[in-house]
């Protein structure tokens, strides 16, 4: 039950193919950009579409399947859990960023030949 604490669920497309390594220790790391889309109505009647950008983080063998799998522009559902993390430029300047701390996730629109592979 208490992961249900802190739990994100998306579903949307990829912006670029992972960016891949491994550390000294021979964990591996994985960073990608997710959009969502939302479409609505607004006052005229008239259908918006506004996209949210959301950074991901995969470790371990979740980082090396993300690697192997996901490609730019591919639909996936992802599941995971919000990290926020403060640090300071080399100017002195404090910044925020908050990233989802990948668990697992399911490519949505694979070729017909391949089988669906959940992570």
């Amino acid at each position: 039950m208490n992961t249900l604490r802190n739990t994100v669920s998306l579903i949307g497309n990829l912006g670029g193919d992972p960016e891949f390594k491994t550390l000294e220790g021979g964990n591996a790391l994985a960073r990608f950009r997710v959009a969502t889309n939302e479409s609505y109505k607004d006052k005229k009647g008239e259908w918006v579409t506004t996209t949210q950008w959301h950074n991901v983080v995969a470790w371990g063998k979740t980082a090396e399947l993300s690697n192997k799998l996901l490609k730019k522009g591919a639909e996936v559902v992802l599941e995971g859990k919000l990290q926020n993390d403060e640090y300071t430029t080399k100017e002195g300047e404090k910044r925020y960023k908050t990233e989802v701390n990948l668990r697992e996730f399911m490519v949505l629109n694979r070729d017909k030949d391949e089988k669906s592979t959940k992570a």
